[in-house]
């Protein structure tokens, strides 16, 4: 019986310590995750900082940065960074008349910009508009030459106001957006004028040379020879064109002796313009 007793004891005691370290055995497993759980949350936290990040750029636009500026000294323009790149900006006036939009198929080809400055009456019919669009869709520029091409110094401010506002708003209403610069019909502007330009957010714009509409230079080959052999060509220069047969008969051949003379054609679009209302 003596005997009997210790080995009761003895067995509990065993037991006791068996049921303690299975409990304690239970309290470190649940304390430490298991593989599949750490696998899963370290596949899991980044992928919410990515959708995160997603969430805080939705809807974020970045502006291009301008890479030039307009002198209105000499109307030339000029690569903020300071170089010395050759470059030249091309415009053409009086668009969409009848060949604005081969005009732009052919720099389109080319893979050059340039800027097409509008007039009212060339935005008449249905037809007209779909030309703007074809050229806007292309990626050109668009500029405000006034609705009706009058002589502004010889008009009153309320008409030279209703000249320029009235195209913004019909340029706006058939492409979505108003234009970025502004030039005057035979480059003759009044302060009220440039005021008005200023207000709209136009950058004003006259040129450095032209040829086309001077008799001598209505053919193709007189007016590639003049664009490209021009005393005045120089770096920047504000190069004027005109929605005219024989300039689109010839714009192929100007923009790629300009190329061969080592001038590449400036991007509108990375002008430096005023903000509306300065």
């Amino acid at each position: 019986m003596k005997l009997f007793i210790p080995i009761l004891f003895a067995a509990a005691m065993l037991a006791a310590c068996v049921g303690t370290k299975q409990s304690n055995e239970s309290r470190v497993t649940e304390s430490i995750p298991s593989p599949e759980a750490s696998e899963t949350e370290n596949v899991e936290k980044p992928k919410e900082k990515e959708e995160s990040a997603e969430e805080k750029t939705e809807g974020v636009v970045e502006e291009t940065k301008p890479v030039y500026k307009l002198n209105e000294a000499n109307w030339v323009i000029e690569r903020l960074d300071g170089s010395d790149e050759k470059n030249v900006l091309i415009t053409i006036d009086d668009a969409p008349d009848k060949h604005s939009l081969e005009m732009a198929e052919i720099l389109n080809r080319l893979g050059v910009k340039a800027i097409f400055f509008v007039n009212g009456h060339f935005l008449d019919t249905p037809e007209e508009e779909e030309r703007l669009k074809k050229i806007h869709d292309m990626g050109f520029a668009i500029g405000n030459h006034t609705y009706s091409h009058p002589t502004l110094t010889k008009i009153p401010e309320e008409e030279q106001k209703e000249e320029i506002v009235s195209l913004n708003d019909r340029v706006k209403e058939i492409i979505g957006v108003s234009p970025a610069f502004f030039r005057a019909p035979f480059g003759m502007n009044t302060d009220y004028s440039k005021e008005i330009a200023s207000q709209e957010g136009m950058l004003l714009m006259n040129w450095t040379y032209g040829y086309d509409w001077e008799k001598q230079y209505q053919n193709p080959d007189s007016l590639v020879e003049i664009m490209i052999g021009s005393p005045y060509l120089t770096n920047g220069a504000n190069l004027l064109m005109h929605d005219r047969e024989w300039t689109k008969d010839a714009l192929e051949d100007i923009v790629k002796g300009l190329q061969s003379k080592g001038y590449s054609i400036a991007d509108p679009d990375l002008i430096e313009v005023p903000k509306r209302g300065n």
